[in-house]
């Protein structure tokens, strides 16, 4: 007999699988295709990316104000150095005119060749409108806001602190439930491990309800650890700035830019260093970094102006990273004054970074190379699985209910 605690929790971890089963859908299978996305961009889009690789690239200045030469009504945000990529992304928004009314670009990323300066392709990151152009970045922003911008966050937020709740629930219910042991029944059939083994193995021979109870049981309990780590992950992706700083400032030392940086009451038009300056500014407070914390430069990943906090980001991969790509060895600096205002490295500076460096790499498949991405990309069809199988079982025991109340009455 069921008890009614026990009762309470089963409830609770079948309503909150029908509320996150859609969800889960769309972002799992999302997710397996962007364990591979670099490859898919490129076998997509292979124009975004130059035939001929020289010995030098251009550095971040120069490709800034090449793209504000060739777009004049257009403001350069961010430039990112993709080396693997061989590309150069610059994310790009529209310049206010004299009135105060701002040109729109029709587009927010511009891609140069790194060696030449030379354009390669523009489009509306994630405008599936634009065709296949915008394949994969559709998909990142499905699997990242279901392609409702905020309001997505909101609810993939929700629906991933609902899930890391949920697996504690579906671990306890996978628990055998206490009983009272007969005095004729051997120690061994009343073992509570030798009944919790049960959960663990699925029925192959056995009906069809009772192998699709058995893989959603079976395979969240082998899996729990790693679902539990992409459900918390999910909430810093989407609730960062909230609950996921919250929780984690709890417990351990964490800084971020949302926390450290206050936010101006109107962007920064026009700060007063350019981006020379900032490059400049950027490589000597890199390097003071490094001294002083012991790490190694590999190579420069980006230059942003954040003009929301008024500050410059430079950013590098150095030997603090931990990815198997890119890196989050930044620095904040005055975007007027030059002045370093923080520096974060992804890992042995804080210890909340560092465990926030590790959820990111994990859920990004951006860490223990190609057997890794591979188990992740299985993984999104697991999720899908686990999510359809939970609603088969909510939609059976639905009917026997409704057959129960029909009898009685």
């Amino acid at each position: 007999m069921m008890t009614l605690e026990r009762s309470f929790w089963v409830r609770l971890h079948r309503w909150a699988g029908v509320f996150m089963a859609g969800f889960l859908i769309i972002v799992a299978t999302t997710g397996s295709l962007l364990a591979f996305y670099p490859e898919l961009e490129r076998f997509i889009n292979p124009q975004f990316y130059p035939k001929q690789v020289l010995a030098n690239k251009l550095d971040i200045a120069t490709l800034a104000e090449l793209a504000e030469q060739r777009i004049p009504y257009g403001r350069v945000d961010h430039v990112v150095l993709e080396g693997d990529q061989e590309a150069t992304v610059i994310y790009m928004s529209a310049r206010s005119d004299g009135n105060g009314q701002s040109n729109k670009l029709g587009f927010n990323q511009l891609i140069l060749d790194p060696y030449t300066g030379e354009e390669l392709g523009r489009r509306q990151f994630g405008a599936i409108s634009e065709g296949m152009i915008n394949f994969m970045s559709f998909v990142y922003d499905l699997h990242s806001t279901l392609a409702l911008s905020s309001f997505g966050i909101w609810i993939l937020g929700s629906c991933a602190l609902i899930w890391t709740i949920d697996c504690f629930v579906g671990f306890y219910l996978t628990l055998p439930q206490r009983r009272r042991q007969s005095p004729k029944s051997s120690p061994d059939q009343n073992s509570w491990w030798q009944r919790w083994q049960l959960a663990w193995k699925i029925r192959w021979q056995s009906s069809r309800y009772k192998l699709n109870f058995d893989l959603h049981r079976a395979s969240g309990l082998w899996l729990w650890l790693i679902l539990l780590t992409f459900a918390w992950s999910s909430v810093y992706m989407n609730l960062w700035d909230t609950v996921y700083t919250w929780t984690t400032r709890a417990v351990m030392e964490y800084k971020a830019p949302w926390t450290e940086l206050p936010q101006r009451e109107t962007p920064l038009a026009t700060p007063e260093i350019g981006w020379w300056q900032a490059q400049s500014t950027g490589e000597k407070l890199m390097a003071e970094q490094a001294d002083k914390h012991h790490f190694t430069i590999d190579q420069v990943l980006a230059l942003e102006l954040n003009r929301m906090n008024g500050t410059y980001v430079y950013t590098v991969r150095s030997s603090k990273d931990i990815q198997d790509k890119r890196g989050k060895t930044s620095i904040f600096f005055d975007a007027n004054s030059g002045e370093l205002k923080l520096a974060l490295l992804p890992s042995g500076q804080y210890s909340g970074n560092t465990v926030t460096t590790w959820l990111t790499a994990l859920h990004m498949a951006n860490v223990f190379g190609l057997p890794y991405r591979i188990f992740i990309c299985v993984l999104g069809l697991v999720i899908v699985m686990l999510s359809v199988t939970g609603i088969i079982i909510w939609m059976k025991k639905r009917h026997a209910h409704f057959i129960r109340r029909k009898i009685l009455t």
